[in-house]
């Protein structure tokens, strides 16, 4: 640690414009940013900002609320330097004496050493792609049967809808039209399902305010109607996926797939750094070359003493990380066969016999709502 050339400051209730920028230019996450939180509410009375800096600039800046003697840091998914995790926690466990622990609930950390009791257990997934520098090199890299997907399936677009448009649109070039279509798209897609959209009338107008800030909105038109799109948001430059959706009576041209490959190609032409799938182990984002990173949830306690005290927290972190790590090996057995154990070869067949069966199911009533949309039929070349 290096506190000889760092110093600390807390703000209370008025946090600083300053330091929502260096948030923003530190993380460059949509989940670490004063943005997010404002428009969904987390930014309540009481929250504090934590900013350490060292020769100048600023290390570390994190917001944080006291809830019933704990800690609780509310940005998320953003890497942590165990330096900066340990001077926070001194600096914490010193300025309030009734604290009796710190919980970072989502955060990419590599703790190993530290002068506290902690517990560090996987919460949640983001998986991530690289962006390479342009998207012949994109191309290059796509597995060999990705490739051809979307190169077969582009071309049957463009021969059966000489109509067809993609385009991308930032912040005030995007239409609330097309947003709401993609939403309409997407709580269709979920309806199909015998699913409820988690997109609420309050979600969507929360979504629409921060696109207009932080908006990449990508849209697929097939003679002039919207069918299929993305709706991301570009912290940095970083990109950030939260809605792909496509009209189910295009299946057959793989629309969902295609149009989040095309989101990408124009992030790379925008010179994104990162593009994140967040969330969510589906196939598609692994196809398209996301690398899974575990994010953790991070407790660190006062003492053995105080950990003791708040053994059902302690309890419930523990269950959660084992629960949540037992559901993801399921699923990456599940998407990658390995031959030579039994296990692995029992899990596979279970799992994706229960996914083939759900699948079917979604399929046909996805064709049913169709139809009784009126939607148009579309014919299949397989």
């Amino acid at each position: 640690m290096h506190e000889e050339d760092t110093s600390v400051a807390i703000y209370r209730d008025a946090i600083p414009l300053s330091v929502e920028a260096d948030m923003e230019s530190l993380y460059q996450h949509r989940y670490a940013s004063s943005l997010q939180m404002k428009i969904y509410g987390h930014m309540t009375p009481g929250t504090m900002a934590y900013v350490a800096a060292r020769d100048g600039k600023t290390a570390a800046a994190l917001l944080f609320r006291l809830e019933h003697g704990k800690v609780c840091v509310l940005n998320e998914q953003m890497w942590l330097d165990q330096d900066e995790i340990e001077r926070f926690a001194r600096y914490v466990f010193s300025a309030f004496t009734g604290v009796k622990a710190i919980s970072f609930p989502v955060v990419h950390a590599d703790i190993r050493r530290f002068p506290f009791p902690y517990q560090q257990f996987h919460s949640t997934t983001d998986i991530v792609l690289s962006l390479p520098l342009s998207v012949d090199e994109y191309m290059a890299r796509l597995g060999k049967s990705t490739r051809s997907y979307v190169k077969r399936y582009l071309n049957k677009l463009r021969r059966d809808f000489p109509s067809f448009r993609f385009r991308a649109y930032t912040n005030d070039e995007i239409s609330e039209a097309d947003v709401r279509e993609i939403i309409a798209l997407n709580r269709a897609r979920m309806s199909g399902r015998n699913k409820t959209s988690y997109i609420d009338d309050d979600e969507e107008r929360r979504m629409l305010a921060l696109l207009k800030l932080r908006g990449f909105v990508g849209v697929l038109t097939l003679d002039g109607r919207v069918c299929a799109g993305t709706i991301n948001f570009r912290f940095g430059d970083n990109y950030f996926l939260q809605v792909v959706a496509h009209n189910p009576a295009y299946d057959d041209y793989g629309l969902g797939t295609l149009c989040c490959y095309l989101t990408i190609c124009e992030c790379i032409a925008q010179n994104g750094n990162e593009y994140h799938f967040l969330w969510g182990q589906y196939e598609y984002k692994y196809r398209l070359l996301g690398v899974q990173r575990d994010l953790d949830h991070l407790a660190v306690y006062r003492s053995r003493l105080h950990m003791l005290v708040l053994l059902p927290m302690a309890f419930r972190i523990a269950r959660e990380g084992y629960t949540y790590s037992f559901r993801s090996w399921v699923l990456n057995k599940a998407r990658r066969k390995d031959e030579g154990s039994v296990i692995s070869t029992l899990v596979f067949h279970l799992v994706n016999g229960l996914r083939d069966l759900k699948n079917a199911a979604s399929r046909l009533l996805r064709r049913e709502h169709a139809v009784a949309a009126g939607l148009p039929p579309v014919q299949s070349d397989k």
